[in-house]
């Protein structure tokens, strides 16, 4: 799996996921928020599936 996530885009994606899920787990946020799994685990692996079909890398 060669990474396509690099840079201001990895920390974003994990400072948002993190957010998310801390907002979700403590806070008792929406059930939405656990979306937040999502990008943080795409900027912590640094590799976004969804980048592959329109050929996109941020890296």
């Amino acid at each position: 799996m060669k990474q396509n996530v690099g840079g201001i885009d990895k920390i974003l994606r994990i400072v948002v996921g993190a957010a998310l899920v801390v907002w979700a787990a403590f806070m008792a946020g929406p059930t939405w928020a656990w979306i937040g799994v999502v990008p943080l685990a795409t900027g912590l692996v640094g590799f976004c599936p969804v980048y592959l079909p329109i050929k996109f890398s941020s890296k």
